[in-house]
């Protein structure tokens, strides 16, 4: 089944109007601890899905899911209109689902070219040096990444550049759908801002992109949909104009906060006590 992408009035590829990653009801549980309850999640080509919740969410979990790491107990996974089984890493890179953890698993001592291709370099009896290098600055242009050198090595990158090196590896598999764990988190915020830059030219790319985030600005800036998680349950799709104060409430289950108390003292129609006093 091919899908459309066409254009949105900003000259991006607009989401395709069939789901390429679906998932309906799936749930899993670790022993009695129940992590994730009928969860309903939808990914289309060209779109970036937000995924936020509270620590304890099963954003975790579900990312895990995603990535072959757990398999869910029930439910049911749609790839590209087929039911899929996502038994491992392996079959869910075999599929196009590639994903980039939190940890990005890079290793320090090694330079660019010798990151991007690890595990999946090219003839690994005689290595072919000048072809993954060739391959690396063509992906890095591709994403106007901002690397100084393929050969240095990535313990003396900054933490976006090194963010950048893990979503370009996942690239090279050529993946339909990627998932960002927190890819933006202890970051400053020029670092912040490359990665921002970075996720949008993916998306631009048609890819569809799961992105796990606590920081709303960041969602906001380049989600076309935000997802939100609450005790393993979904709990609201919202669009990327939704307030902090909607998505706050989602998040903790509570319509009164400090946040909705700030926005209405704002609007001036405040109904805290304290303040009327």
């Amino acid at each position: 089944m091919m899908t459309t992408i066409t254009e949105d009035q900003a000259g991006r590829p607009a989401p395709g109007a069939d789901p390429v990653l679906t998932l309906t009801g799936v749930s899993k549980t670790f022993g009695a601890v129940s992590a994730l309850t009928d969860i309903d999640l939808e990914v289309h080509v060209g779109e970036v899905v937000a995924l936020v919740g509270d620590n304890g969410a099963g954003k975790s979990t579900l990312v895990k899911v995603l990535a072959g790491v757990h398999r869910p107990n029930t439910g049911e996974i749609h790839f590209e209109g087929r039911l899929v089984t996502i038994a491992d890493p392996s079959a869910a890179l075999g599929l196009g689902i590639a994903t980039v953890f939190q940890d990005l698993a890079l290793c320090e001592n090694l330079d660019v070219v010798a990151n991007l291709f690890l595990g999946q370099e090219l003839s690994p009896l005689r290595l072919d040096e000048v072809h993954m290098e060739t391959r690396s600055w063509e992906l890095l242009n591709e994403l106007s990444a901002r690397i100084p050198s393929l050969r240095t090595p990535v313990a003396s990158l900054s933490g976006g550049q090194r963010q950048t090196v893990a979503i370009a590896r996942s690239l090279l598999l050529a993946p339909k759908v990627i998932v960002l764990d927190e890819p933006t988190a202890a970051l400053g915020v020029a670092q912040t801002a490359e990665v921002l830059d970075l996720i949008e030219r993916v998306r631009e790319r048609g890819l569809g992109v799961v992105m796990v985030s606590h920081n709303m600005e960041d969602v906001r800036a380049v989600a076309d949909r935000i997802v939100v998680l609450r005790l393993g349950r979904n709990n609201g799709v919202f669009g990327a104009d939704a307030s902090t104060e909607e998505l706050v409430s989602a998040i903790t289950g509570a319509a009164d906060n400090s946040v909705s108390r700030r926005s209405a003292r704002r609007a001036g129609q405040t109904t805290d006590p304290e303040v009327d006093q």
